[in-house]
């Protein structure tokens, strides 16, 4: 089909469906978009190198080779607090409601890498997060929760390595290997 026929079959069906429609849509950047756009309006280029499959490189059409239709989503709830026991009771909460991942909030001493017990962390420890100070609060955290089959993401700083280190420790205790864990280490700056 020609480029030409598909913009007049386009124009019709603007006629016929858009009655409703905006005259004119704008991104939050203030850039005008079309309601629909079709082959007519994307230039030709090379499809391998620009645009590619599914669940490969340069990952425009996502990075699962059948997104969500094969696996999905991750539900999850920035949740931790106080110590390591009571956020692994709201975590086990969680799942039961249907939650199918978890997402970690570490405290600030535990994102920093001071202890519970540091003069610096006094007033934060467990405020706007968890608090991890060995493998063994990682081993509380995360007991009775299956990590071969939980999503789990932690958002942390300079500790990131060494949190990710436990919580593998923690996987290969359950019997879990690495490479069967899910989920992601975003550190912020």
């Amino acid at each position: 089909m020609d480029d030409q026929r598909i913009r007049d079959e386009k124009r019709k069906w603007e006629t016929r469906c858009l009655k409703k429609a905006p005259e004119k849509i704008e991104s939050t950047s203030g850039m005008e978009i079309q309601v629909l756009y079709s082959p007519a309006e994307v230039p030709r280029g090379d499809y391998l190198g620009d645009l590619g499959f599914p669940g490969e490189y340069p990952f425009t059409r996502g990075i699962q080779p059948t997104m969500y239709r094969g696996r999905v989503w991750s539900m999850r709830q920035y949740s931790g607090f106080a110590t390591a026991e009571e956020s692994n009771q709201r975590y086990k909460f969680l799942l039961e409601q249907g939650q199918t991942g978890l997402s970690v909030a570490f405290d600030l001493p535990t994102q920093i890498g001071y202890d519970s017990d540091h003069p610096l962390s006094q007033g934060e420890v467990g405020k706007v997060g968890v608090a991890i100070d060995s493998l063994g609060d990682m081993e509380v955290l995360l007991q009775g929760i299956p990590l071969d089959k939980v999503s789990t993401s932690m958002t942390i700083n300079a500790t990131a390595a060494v949190l990710l280190s436990m919580y593998i420790a923690v996987a290969e205790k359950q019997g879990v290997k690495s490479a069967d864990l899910r989920g992601r280490f975003r550190m912020m700056c």
